[in-house]
């Protein structure tokens, strides 16, 4: 069976939280119920049977974050890379090549974003091919990356789409072949100047080789204030 790393992006900066509650630096060391959110995403994923992590830091906070994590895990394999500015989802990514062997297994997961239940459970692992998402059935897809499906595939992706095509919100947790960090290096900067997470899903889908499950759980993008209180209620 092939190694399972799980990367979590935790380089933003979370300027819409920086006064939150007397938090001074970035989103992932706010505390929820006595933990930081960084050190509670860690919890999460070692509860799903991960044991290999690499966490993708910015140039301002690399150390709070590192020490924050090592002072709560310190005997877990984690390593800590840098993303030197803030150029997409996808580009941060990215940065972990380096830190996972060849023919592993990515699990990429936003470090604001937490599940009631692990989402892996009925995923066949050992033949997996390609890239997984994991969608959650939502009132609101106008605020996120939706998929649209035609006999329960994939046939394509919309990032925030203004007229309806899906219910179908896709959430900030992925998994893909290693073969991911060769398509990064594809891609070019949309429109905001950033490498879009969408646009390397859609090279999965030209590939026909992605597929998805949907989250029968609770879901918590915390990136609000409001959200981050319903995260609290819900832990």
């Amino acid at each position: 069976m092939r190694k399972n790393y799980a990367v979590i992006a935790a380089g933003g900066l979370g300027t819409r939280l920086k006064d939150y509650k007397k938090n001074n630096s970035t989103k992932v060391l706010i505390d929820i119920n006595g933990i930081s959110m960084i050190s509670l995403q860690i919890k999460q994923l070692l509860s799903w049977g991960l044991s290999n992590f690499v966490i993708i830091t910015n140039p301002e906070y690399h150390e709070m974050i590192k020490n924050d994590v090592k002072k709560n895990f310190n005997s877990l394999d984690i390593n800590f890379v840098i993303q030197l500015e803030p150029n997409g989802i996808a580009d941060a990514l990215s940065y972990a090549s380096e830190k996972i062997p060849k023919n592993s297994l990515v699990t990429f997961v936003l470090g604001d974003n937490f599940f009631g239940s692990n989402p892996f459970v009925d995923l066949d692992l050992d033949n997996f091919s390609g890239a997984h998402l994991f969608v959650k059935d939502v009132s609101n897809p106008q605020e996120f990356g939706v998929i649209e499906v035609l006999d329960s595939k994939i046939i394509n992706l919309h990032e925030k789409p203004q007229e309806y095509i899906s219910s179908y919100a896709v959430v900030g947790l992925y998994i893909y072949e290693y073969e991911c960090f060769d398509y990064i290096r594809l891609l070019k900067p949309s429109k905001r100047g950033e490498l879009e997470i969408t646009d390397l899903n859609k090279i999965f889908l030209n590939k026909k080789d992605i597929k998805f499950s949907t989250v029968q759980s609770w879901w918590v993008d915390a990136g609000t204030e409001e959200r981050i209180d319903v995260l609290r209620k819900l832990i």
